[in-house]
C-alpha cells in the first residue's frame, strides 16, 4: 500500500538532456500518468524536475523520458521534498 502514497521528489537529471526534447517528453509523460509538478533546464546542462505522484508514477515518468530518441541519461539524483497541496497539472518552466 505504501507505493500508493503521494510523494514529491526533486530530481536532477544529468547527461544529454538539454536540446533533445526532454522537457516536452517529461510534460507529456506526466500528463499521461496524472502526476503534477514542473521541469526546467539548469545552467549546468542538467534538467531539474519537481514531480508529485506515487513512487511508481514518478519512476514511470523518468522511464518514459529515457526511452526518447537522443535523450541519454548518465545520472539521476532525487530527494523527497514536501508535497504541494494545491498543485494542478505539470508545466515546463
Amino acid at each position: 500500500m505504501d507505493n500508493e502514497k503521494i510523494i514529491r521528489k526533486k530530481v536532477f537529471v544529468y547527461g544529454a538532456v538539454q536540446g533533445v526534447g526532454f522537457r516536452y517528453r517529461a510534460e507529456h509523460a506526466a500528463n499521461m500518468l496524472g502526476v503534477t509538478g514542473w521541469v526546467r533546464n539548469e545552467p549546468d546542462g542538467s534538467v531539474l524536475l519537481e514531480v508529485q505522484g506515487t513512487d511508481e508514477q514518478i519512476d514511470k515518468v523518468l522511464a518514459m523520458v529515457n526511452q526518447g530518441t537522443y535523450v541519454n541519461i548518465d545520472r539521476i539524483t532525487a530527494n523527497q521534498i514536501p508535497i504541494e497541496e494545491r498543485e494542478y497539472g505539470f508545466y515546463i518552466r
